[in-house]
């Protein structure tokens, strides 16, 4: 195990006990509409739409980071048997993409790859074991839901990392810049418990019931959340417990910590950082890897 000396914010300080908690991600209350925080400005975007240009791995001596990418949808929706995370794109397995932008990452200094346990082998062989991983990779099993499947991979991830990053394995155009940017919004500040990449919601929003429109919100208010999303580690371990201990499903991680009180900011990434979950999704993937490649040589 790493010696990594750790500085882990106290979650209890943060954490709101829920009286009378639901089964469900409950609706939003009027907080939502309050402005989001967020740490990129225009600089950081343009350097994003450079990324990929020299991508190594790397670890720096005492990383504070673990990383969790997840692997273990079924792909139903994308039309692929066993799943999608093994589907090459240019040459490499979706999920050796998404994984290989933490690898070089300095301060990640483990990989944590959640795959369905009967294929984890499998995974590690065709997405890992190929391809020149710097940074320490281990499996972990998925479970039937992705709420399961995250807490399978924290409960990976040993105490002396400060921090936890989660990406979905199908967002394989994440780049190490913006990754970098979630890890140093939670560091720098130090009452935040996470940070959740995300951008502004483009079209416009229709609140409905049934096929009746009965409202259309400013969309100024509404982000599109996306991954990695940020946590330190003892804040996202209460909040998993928390949630379990009360039979509660969230719709990502970050819904967790906040029903527990806990202050997620928001960094803003490009829309491109998409997730692939149909078909039509490869072919803009694609293109925007492969504009990414030609930086490289």
């Amino acid at each position: 195990m790493m010696d990594v000396k750790t500085n882990i914010t106290d979650a209890s300080a943060n954490a709101v006990a829920s009286a009378g908690a639901t089964s469900t991600d409950p609706v939003s209350g009027p907080s939502v509409l309050a402005a989001p925080e967020f740490f990129m400005n225009k600089e950081d975007l343009d350097a994003l739409a450079a990324a990929f240009s020299s991508l190594r791995g790397q670890v720096s001596k005492k990383p504070t980071t673990a990383a969790i990418v997840l692997g273990g949808g079924g792909g139903e929706r994308f039309g692929c048997a066993g799943g999608k995370q093994l589907l090459e794109l240019l040459g490499k397995p979706i999920l050796t993409w998404s994984a290989e932008s933490f690898d070089a990452v300095a301060d990640v200094g483990l990989i944590v790859v959640v795959a369905p346990e009967e294929r984890m082998d499998e995974y590690c062989r065709e997405a890992i074991d190929g391809f020149p991983f710097v940074t320490p990779v281990v499996m972990a099993p998925a479970g039937a839901i992705r709420q399961e499947s995250a807490f399978s991979g924290l409960s990976m991830v040993p105490d002396e990392f400060e921090f936890v990053a989660i990406h979905d394995g199908a967002r394989p155009l994440v780049t190490p810049e913006l990754i970098g940017h979630a890890i140093a919004a939670v560091r720098g500040s130090v009452d935040a418990d996470g940070a959740v990449v995300g951008f502004p919601a483009i079209d416009t929003l229709k609140i409905v019931n049934g096929n009746n429109i009965i409202g259309t919100p400013d969309r100024s208010a509404f982000w599109t959340a996306q991954t990695p999303q940020v946590f330190r580690t003892k804040v996202l371990r209460e909040a998993y417990h928390m949630a379990l201990a009360e039979g509660f499903v969230g719709t990502d991680d970050s819904s967790l910590v906040e029903r527990m009180g806990g202050k997620v900011l928001l960094v803003q990434g490009p829309r491109d950082n998409i997730k692939i979950t149909v078909p039509e999704d490869r072919g803009a993937v694609e293109a925007g890897l492969a504009l990414r490649l030609q930086g490289r040589f």
